[in-house]
């Protein structure tokens, strides 16, 4: 599975290949240019009988015949050698052969006429072909001046035997050499100019490359899992909706099939975080290879779960997909003896959903679907594949039954807050706290934010419990000083709905707290996009001074479109790309990312420190701020607020007697 590089821009081409380049680019604009250009010159010439006619017109009936040959035999031998493909450089040839001959067979019969006076001035007009050797044609600057200098010892021939006084040849002489050297003058520095403008146009198209490629590079960088090469979350998204849109619009039906190694957190705890990737390599490198023969997708869904979406024309081609799959992963045969289930190799539970009514579908209900079938392969006994059917009693919608509970959440106190500190690198003080949700079941069971954040989401429920979490934090915590900012999950559709900045206004003035004290972290949802009713929303919040941060950077959530539209007061960088430093690819990623985000100007924040060593990582690169077990596990405002008050408590000196 291809990983994605770091961009590194390629040294430029020396002085020697530049000017190779300039030949072989010069040698194919003047291939182009040399039949219009021949073509053009004969006319001319040929045109030019009628001077012949006023000026010698007692030979000029041999003059005209000796235009019309010289440009003829030229045409015929250009346009011969044009056929047979000939070298550039005879081309120059043959068009400097025409200009030379052009004014032999010209000047050898003008020469005949009886008015020798005329004939004397007319010889003048041999000027014209020396500036069409060195202007007219696009000649290399060497065969410019040999033709130039053939045309001008002929003229110097011409000049000695014309009849004509001493005076007469000294000022056309002089004027001869005179036309010599400007005209190869300005020939020489066309010649450079062009090499000027070759240049340039080189160096344009070369910085319009590598802006090209690093765009391309960044493209890829968000949209691949580092570790696994796969497409990231949000690429899966980006092709959901691709394949969703096609199933509305043309019927083309399909399957999306939710993958999780089984039993990883123990896999991680017994061999460690290293073999963990490994683990997750090898699973996915399988995995590709066998969706690629079902002309279908994969990507990394976040930790240890991978998504496939593939088009298929019944059940039994997805059943026999997720079948397909298990047995992949299986065959693999990666030890995992922690397991304690009776099976010691890395296994994969395996759910899978299929389009079915059009009417009425919403995009993320094919995705809930697969979830729950996955939720019965685990309960299942895991290592086994289930396809979600509405009418089997054991699929009951579990997220209805969340939907439920959510609705009495904060009348019964079954939702309530833990905060999780955040520090400064540079001060070393515990500047802010993240407020996590926690919902717990009525018979105490934790419901994991994973469950049931999307059901709020879906249901709209997060719109009330996001108002309940912004005033518990301001009431709870800010209005006692605890802390000097606390930063809250927001979902984009709080953000859509009208009046959410408003309704934040009346719960800061109610309790008293300035606006910023409050920071507000954004995860794009993938069935949202960014719109003008968001963008809005933010700039009123930031007029009341609340912080806007940007949360899961890079995961997928969150898009490079988000950070190019709104200025983020904090850039919130996911954990996994600090965990995957452990190797150099993940290393330069996590650096790239860092760059990316610094060059922005915003403040970055780096989520899932746990180690002694990640924390001296990140004073090294510069961050601003942490988060993670490193600096404090979440805990309740009581236990958060107990400690504070620990950690101020100011000493007292005991004196001795």
């Amino acid at each position: 599975m291809a990983h994605v590089e770091p961009y590194e821009p390629r040294p430029g081409p020396g002085p020697n290949e530049l000017r190779v380049l300039y030949r072989e680019e010069s040698q194919a604009k003047r291939r182009r240019e040399a039949r219009p250009g021949l073509w053009m010159a004969v006319a001319i010439y040929v045109l030019f009988s009628a001077t012949d006619l006023l000026l010698i017109p007692d030979v000029a009936l041999y003059t005209i015949t000796a235009r019309f040959a010289v440009g003829l035999t030229a045409l015929l031998t250009l346009e011969g050698q044009l056929r047979r493909g000939v070298a550039t450089q005879w081309l120059d040839v043959t068009c400097a052969a025409a200009i030379i001959f052009g004014y032999i067979g010209w000047l050898w019969p003008a020469s005949w006429g009886a008015d020798r006076e005329t004939v004397a001035y007319y010889m003048v007009f041999g000027t014209i072909f020396m500036m069409s050797a060195n202007l007219f044609f696009t000649f290399s600057f060497k065969v410019s001046i040999v033709t130039s200098t053939i045309i001008l010892c002929i003229l110097y021939v011409v000049n000695y035997f014309v009849p004509a006084s001493l005076t007469y040849k000294m000022v056309f002489g002089t004027f001869y050499v005179s036309c010599f050297t400007f005209t190869s003058y300005v020939n020489w520095k066309l010649n450079e100019e062009r090499y000027n403008v070759f240049l340039n146009a080189l160096e344009a198209k070369i910085q319009h490359k590598e802006a090209t490629e690093r765009g391309k590079a960044l493209l890829r960088l968000s949209r691949t899992d580092p570790l696994t090469g796969l497409e990231n979350r949000r690429a899966i998204d980006e092709k959901l909706r691709e394949y969703w849109s096609d199933w509305q619009k043309l019927g083309n039906r399909f399957a999306a099939i939710l993958i999780d190694v089984d039993f990883f957190k123990k896999f991680n705890d017994c061999y460690g975080h290293q073999e963990g990737d490994r683990c997750l390599i090898h699973v996915a490198n399988a995995l590709g290879e066998l969706i690629t023969r079902y002309n279908g997708s994969i990507g990394r869904y976040g930790g240890e779960e991978f998504i496939v979406l593939a088009r298929m024309n019944d059940k039994e081609q997805v059943a026999d997909l997720s079948e397909a799959i298990c047995r992949t992963v299986e065959d693999l045969a990666l030890t995992h003896e922690l397991r304690r289930d009776g099976t010691s190799i890395v296994t994969v539970s395996v759910g899978a959903a299929f389009t079915r009514t059009q009417a009425g579908a919403k995009l993320e209900k094919i995705i809930h679907e697969a979830d729950r079938a996955l939720y019965l392969a685990k309960a299942g006994g895991r290592n086994c594949a289930r396809l979600f059917d509405p009418t089997d009693p054991q699929s009951s919608d579990e997220s209805e039954n969340i939907a439920a509970l959510l609705k009495i959440a904060i009348d019964r106190n079954l939702v309530s807050l833990v905060y999780q500190p955040i520090q400064e690198i540079a001060s070393g003080r515990v500047e802010a706290v993240e407020a996590l949700m926690r919902l717990k079941m009525l018979d105490g069971i934790l419901v994991p934010p994973s469950l049931f954040i999307p059901v709020a989401e879906r249901t709209g429920a997060i719109l009330e419990l996001g108002r309940w979490a912004i005033r518990t934090v301001c009431t709870d915590v800010l209005a006692h000083d605890d802390v000097r900012v606390v930063s809250v999950n927001v979902s984009p559709i709080q953000l859509k709905t009208p009046g959410f900045a408003t309704s934040v206004a009346g719960i800061l003035g109610e309790t008293g707290v300035a606006g910023s004290r409050l920071a507000f972290e954004i995860t794009e949802g993938r069935e949202l996009e960014m719109d003008s009713d968001i963008l809005r929303c933010i700039s009123d919040l930031k007029l009341l001074g609340i912080k806007i941060w940007l949360d899961d950077f890079g995961t997928g959530f969150a898009g490079l479109s988000w950070l190019r539209l709104i200025d983020f007061d904090t850039v919130k960088i996911d954990r996994s790309f600090l965990h995957d430093c452990g190797t150099p690819k993940g290393m330069a990623m996590l650096q790239d990312i860092i760059a990316l985000v610094r060059n922005r100007g915003h403040k970055i924040l780096v989520e899932g420190v746990e180690t002694d060593e990640q924390m001296a990582l990140m004073r090294e690169f510069g961050i601003d701020k942490v988060q993670g077990y490193h600096v404090g596990r979440p805990m309740p405002a009581a236990s958060f607020q107990a400690k504070q008050q620990v950690q101020k408590r100011p000493f007292t000196v005991l004196k001795s007697a």
